[in-house]
């Protein structure tokens, strides 16, 4: 009994050792498994082009013109001969003040010259008669001296009563308080019946020029220094002449306004609090769509690169601990390669790249996360999401026939 388990036992053991050989050889047999396929990745192909060179600033808008309307003269206001809000012109009427005292005035100083003219005609005809009877000696060179004087000094009284007229006739005129200016008159600040002084400190109201309207935009004394110095050494090429850059805006609703403007000129004193320097450009304002006191954004066309550039998405530059810009490049033979570029500034969704990168090359920007120096990978040109979404739009719109 006890041979036939010894013999059992040794039959189990020969079996598994069959088998363990049989499976170390199939194992060797087998081919072995397949590496896996490069990581995909999205690449942007460099190219050198024309770069236009913007900053945008913020800014306010200023009216074109604005005069604060006060009277020149005293009295009480009778009437108001305008509307609120509407378009005025230059010497339009706006206020009738009481005129009676200035007509009283103007009257009477009218009399006071009308007086002094007959005085005047008295002395030129004393004169005439005295004349004769001095060169005879009838009558003392006194007398004909005294005559003299009295005619000079009738000829300075009518002088002084006419300019007391015009002043009279001034003062009455100014009784009707007119608009300096053409444009849009605000709201009144004085009623019917209320006191008004001459060159008051007050305005009784402001009539403001809004078409074509002002932008004044704050751009730091550092941002200046680097485009000048820019311009200086030719790294960047003027679109047009001095202080003649296109500007446009956006409006404080984020919208695009439809008019290009220009820019007029640029302060020549830093502010002291604030280390900026205020531009100012005019745009045309037919709609009257900008007002007085808003907020914008301004873009300013501050001129090329002279040598052209390198326009690098954004999402394809990283960081590396020491602040430095770096990007992901697919070389010739579709390995990943590490570069640290200079970066000057960023242009929407891209950053102008100076150095680190030259024409041709791929640079990823998609898939960044997955891929290190050294990988083989699998480069396919990157399109942005608009343009897929644009073009999967137009497959599926119907033919129209």
């Amino acid at each position: 009994m006890s041979l036939k388990i010894a013999s059992l036992a040794v039959g189990v053991v020969v079996i598994a050792t069959s088998l363990s050989l049989w499976l170390v050889v199939a194992a060797r047999e087998a081919p072995p498994a397949a590496p896996p396929p490069p990581p995909r990745v999205g690449v942007v192909t460099l190219k050198s082009e024309p770069i236009a060179l913007t900053s945008e600033l913020p800014g306010r808008i200023a009216a074109f013109r604005n005069a604060e309307v006060r009277p020149q003269v005293g009295g009480i206001v009778q009437k108001r001969l305008f509307t609120e809000g509407e378009e005025v012109k230059a010497q339009q009427p706006l206020y009738q003040i009481d005129a009676a005292l200035f007509q009283a005035e103007y009257d009477r100083s009218n009399a006071a010259l009308a007086r002094v003219r007959a005085q005047l005609r008295t002395a030129v005809l004393l004169i005439q008669r005295y004349r004769p009877l001095a060169d005879s000696r009838a009558i003392s060179r006194q007398v004909y001296d005294d005559a003299v004087a009295a005619h000079q000094q009738a000829v300075a009284d009518v002088q002084a009563a006419e300019a007391q007229l015009e002043t009279a006739r001034i003062n009455l005129v100014y009784t009707r308080v007119l608009s300096p200016i053409d444009g849009i008159i605000g709201r009144s600040l004085v009623t019917e019946g209320a006191l008004v002084t001459a060159q008051q400190a007050a305005a009784v109201a402001a009539v403001q020029q809004i078409d074509p309207i002002y932008v004044d935009v704050t751009q730091s004394s550092a941002q200046l220094l680097r485009l000048r110095n820019a311009l200086d050494t030719g790294a960047v090429a003027q679109a047009e002449g001095p202080q003649s850059a296109a500007v446009s805006l956006t409006l404080e609703d984020g919208s695009r306004y439809a008019h290009s403007g220009k820019l007029q000129f640029s302060e020549i004193t830093v502010d002291r609090s604030t280390g900026s320097v205020v531009l100012r450009a005019v745009f045309p304002n037919p709609e009257r769509k900008l007002l007085p006191g808003m907020f914008v954004r301004a873009r300013l066309m501050e001129g090329m690169a002279a040598q052209g550039g390198l326009l690098v998405p954004q999402r394809g530059i990283t960081r590396n601990p020491r602040g430095e810009a770096t990007a992901l490049v697919v070389n010739a033979a579709d390995k990943v390669e590490l570069r640290e570029l200079t970066t000057e500034r960023a242009l929407g969704d891209s950053w102008l790249v100076s150095a680190g990168l030259s024409p041709g090359e791929r640079v990823i920007v998609e898939g960044v996360q997955s891929v290190r120096p050294g990988v083989q990978v699998n480069a396919v040109e990157w399109e942005p999401a608009t343009a897929t979404a644009q073009r999967d739009s137009a497959r599926k719109e119907p033919a129209h026939g």
